[in-house]
């Protein structure tokens, strides 16, 4: 067993350097900014930590729009980006000479800010309120909610449009409540008296969060993909990036205390930075959320570790599971009384496998009767914490009724499951797979295996339906079914399945 703590705790704490005392927080450093006013304590906040300053008059002048070359400035010095080490920009209309030049730079590299089409920044510009809740966003790194979980009262707001997905994120933690009850006023420009108090609500209200990028856990690149396990215990969200501008990078949000999993999948470059040359890398971690200082604090502890994983055993309706017994294939036992359990998903019965290998389990059921179950637990092709389960029950021969293939159906139409009509056996080598008769007058078969593989049969009517869930299933139709005839360790089994036609539509 291999591990290895991530410190991944940056950004956790978003916090002033230190809390103000009564005296500062009172004190008026600018004549124009009364402490009735709403941003009044933001502004002073701001101004004792030489993040903001005022005019050569002394005056703030919180009415006056902020541009984006004051705001680049103020929001630098407030995330503590490097300002002396930075790239050109390009922007034609912002020189080295400029005084937000460091500033400008320094947002743009680290891809929170950009510049208009014709290659102008527009320093002098007023920053709009949509421009200002994405620099918000990307700036304090704030969680990119997924706005179809976001109820808003915007009228003037729609995902769909540049920035408003930002404006939503912002109203989700409480940031800002727009201009009127249902408008937040996109294009209208941002004061500096509103921009001080958006800035400093921002850094407060920030929840506890770690973001990962590909460095953190020792890859090139992240691909989109991570697994979880535990939702109640974190919130993931992935923010893809942008080529060549953003990379992709995992946001994680602790809700509450406690030990969960996590897998990511990233890419290591081969020889050159090309997709053709990158090798796939899963990497699995455990999720630690504890209370530090009153705050959530999660951290990843990359491990080797492999967890117990249900093999689901298929019990047919009125069947109780009185007793399970576990062996390997070559005979040697396990154990006499497996703890069984109904499946997280579904409503079979499963036990925990905790080491990969070929095994026999043997159900006894109420009744007396008792059924094997081979059961196979392979290493999973990418590095997840649980075993890759196949299980098959024995079953040598199988009487159903054909109504049974539709139990796990969104919907279908059950008149006409009740009369598929007549059948025929497509499959050219039938009887030498499985005997197949049927209780005449019924949709009653009878099938007995002879040897491994699959039984074609059509119906003479078909059967409408639908697959899966509302909204998410296929709609189509089924004109028959399979029957298969599967082995594994000397285990027969004999199943039915439906024979579906999606429809298609032009």
């Amino acid at each position: 067993m291999k591990r290895k703590l991530l410190a991944i705790v940056g950004a956790l704490l978003i916090a002033c350097s230190s809390p103000l005392s009564s005296m500062a927080a009172s004190k008026q450093p600018f004549p124009d900014v009364p402490a009735t006013k709403h941003f009044a304590k933001a502004v002073n906040e701001l101004a004792e930590r030489n993040i903001i300053g005022g005019y050569p008059d002394g005056t703030f002048k919180p009415g006056n729009n902020i541009t984006r070359g004051q705001a680049a400035a103020i929001i630098a010095k407030m995330i503590k980006l490097d300002m002396n080490n930075v790239k050109n920009p390009g922007f034609k209309d912002v020189t080295k000479a400029n005084g937000y030049y460091n500033a400008i730079a320094a947002l743009a590299e680290a891809g929170i800010i950009g510049g208009y089409e014709d290659g102008r920044y527009g320093p002098n510009d007023p920053v709009k309120r949509g421009q200002f809740a994405s620099i918000l966003v990307k700036a304090f790194d704030l969680p990119r909610y997924s706005p179809y979980e976001i109820r808003h009262p915007f009228k003037d707001v729609s995902f769909l449009q540049s920035h408003d997905r930002n404006i939503l994120i912002l109203y989700k933690l409480g940031i800002t409540t727009g201009t009127s009850p249902d408008k937040f006023s996109v294009n209208e420009p941002v004061t500096r008296g509103q921009a001080a108090k958006l800035m400093k609500t921002t850094e407060e209200v920030k929840p506890p969060m770690t973001t990962i990028t590909a460095a953190d856990v020792g890859v090139d690149r992240l691909y989109n993909v991570i697994w979880k396990t535990d939702t109640d215990l974190y919130e993931s969200i992935e923010v893809y990036g942008k080529p060549g501008y953003t990379e992709t990078k995992i946001q994680l949000l602790p809700l509450k205390e406690g030990k969960g999993t996590l897998n990511i999948s990233g890419a290591m470059l081969q020889n050159d930075s090309s997709a053709s040359n990158e090798k796939r890398v899963d990497k699995k971690f455990y999720v630690h959320n504890k209370l530090v200082n009153g705050k959530l604090q999660l951290t990843l502890e990359e491990t080797e570790d492999y967890l117990p994983t249900e093999a689901e055993l298929e019990v047919d309706t009125g069947e109780k599971v009185k007793s399970v017994r576990l062996s390997t294939v070559s005979g040697k036992l396990i154990a006499t009384d497996v703890t069984f359990n109904k499946c997280s998903s579904g409503d079979n019965t499963c036990i925990k496998i905790d080491q990969p290998g070929e095994y026999i389990a043997t159900v006894r059921f109420a009744g007396g009767n008792e059924v094997r179950y081979a059961i196979e637990a392979k290493l999973p092709k990418y590095d997840y914490f649980h075993y890759d389960i196949k299980t098959l029950r024995e079953r040598v021969s199988y009487t159903f009724d054909a109504e049974k293939i539709f139990e796990h159906d969104y919907s279908y139409d059950h008149e006409a499951a009740k009369n598929i009509g007549k059948h025929t056996i497509l499959t050219k080598n039938a009887e030498s797979i499985a005997t197949v008769t049927r209780t005449p007058g019924t949709n009653v078969f009878h099938v007995t295996a002879k040897s491994v593989g699959t039984v074609e049969i059509k119906f003479e009517n078909i059967v409408s339906g639908i697959l899966e869930q509302l909204g998410d299933g296929m709609s189509g139709y089924t004109e028959g079914m399979y029957i298969h005839v599967q082995e594994m360790y000397g285990i027969v089994n004999v199943s039915a399945e439906k024979v579906f036609v999606y429809y298609s539509y032009q």
